[in-house]
């Protein structure tokens, strides 16, 4: 009795907040920029064969990679001639066992040094630059995860990994977002097969809204025909990436890993490959040259959309455009340096970034205490 009473008070709480926020397509959008150089120059397809510490953002159930030792992984990027700078970091403990592994993450993406202009201009109509402030417009998000080896054989492996994520935005001292999700993954890796299903927001991710305004600052948003807006909740919808990818091996010292990812939203009609209502599907593939197990080559492409070709607004004809990248990863002995070199845009409008991150095995001498 107790049970049912606790479920129609979930049932309640859910259907409250659902009736009183919006889904938003693009909710929490910069949870989809990446995570590590690897992930970005092989197009984001990597949530089959991902196996270090970035697995706690692409797939938690590739965590269990992390083996005898705890991994540290950091990135940094900037975008648009560093107006935008994206900081990425985390942390995994792998158990004495080797069977679960725990990591933690974090992520800022920020606008910084944006300029308030709202009293620019004094009340007798003189413009005065020294009431010119500036502010941030941030967004951060922690994920902790945790990750479990559910089979371990010679010839079949399969990992389950869970997330619970926390998630802040705010604007400067105006407005201010909280929010909470889960995710859950499967990897299965069968022979040279890797197998990936990542589901993100499974719970769908609530973000609630509150904005904060000095009496003056409302004044002047009245007065230049501003709405002020009020506390709100904004819903980010499931998605479902699922990933399939292969190795092959290239002698005895090198392989080519191919992967290849489908984005699955739920939230209506996209500009996508597979374009439907409520459905839609944005396919990813990458690939990656493993010379050693120390020089990696890298390629991918994802983000596929019909757009107008360039130059052509007579006859409105429409083309397929994609957002390529590339890079490379030297591996030496427990430190990674991976390189990205990405579009923001597509192949036919260069606004390229380039993204370095690092990855290091924090290795200690087990016989120190022996």
């Amino acid at each position: 009795m107790k049970t049912n009473r606790l479920y129609l008070t979930l049932f309640a709480v859910l259907f409250f907040l659902s009736s009183h926020a919006q889904f938003r397509k693009y909710s929490n959008e910069f949870l989809n920029i990446g995570a590590g150089a690897r992930g970005l120059a092989m197009g984001s397809s990597q949530v089959a064969s991902v196996s270090d510490g970035t697995a706690g953002y692409w797939n938690p159930a590739g965590l269990v990679g992390i083996k005898d030792y705890p991994q540290i992984n950091l990135m940094h990027a900037e975008y648009f001639a560093g107006i935008g700078k994206y900081d990425y970091a985390s942390i995994a403990f792998p158990s004495s066992n080797g069977k679960r592994t725990i990591g933690i993450t974090g992520l800022r993406f920020a606008v910084d040094d944006i300029m308030n202009t709202l009293f620019l201009v004094e009340p007798d109509g003189s413009i005065n630059y020294n009431n010119i402030q500036a502010f941030s417009s941030a967004d951060y998000a922690f994920i902790f995860s945790y990750a479990q080896k559910l089979k371990d054989t010679e010839k079949k492996k399969i990992n389950f990994g869970l997330n619970a994520k926390v998630i802040h935005r705010s604007v400067g001292s105006f407005a201010k977002a909280w929010g909470f999700g889960l995710d859950a993954g499967l990897q299965i890796h069968s022979n040279r097969w890797r197998f990936g299903v990542a589901g993100r927001d499974i719970t769908t991710t609530f973000n609630a809204w509150s904005f904060s305004f000095t009496e003056k600052e409302k004044e002047v948003l009245y007065l230049t025909n501003n709405d002020i807006p009020v506390k709100s909740t904004e819903l980010t919808a499931p998605r479902l990436v699922l990933g399939i990818g292969r190795e092959f091996r290239l002698g005895k010292k090198s392989s080519l890993l191919a992967e290849a990812n489908f984005d699955v939203t739920f939230d209506g009609q996209r500009n996508t490959v597979i374009s439907a209502d409520p459905v839609s599907a944005d396919p990813k593939l990458g690939l990656e040259l493993n010379i050693n197990n120390v020089f990696f080559l890298r390629g991918g492409i994802n983000n596929f959309q019909r757009a107008l070709a360039d130059g052509d607004t007579l006859n409105q004809k429409k083309v397929w455009i994609y957002q390529p990248g590339g890079g490379a990863g030297f591996r030496i002995g427990n430190v990674s340096i991976d390189y990205a070199f990405t579009n923001l845009a597509n192949q036919s409008n260069p606004l390229f970034t380039h993204v370095f991150s690092l990855s290091l095995n924090m290795v200690g001498n087990k016989n120190k205490n022996q």
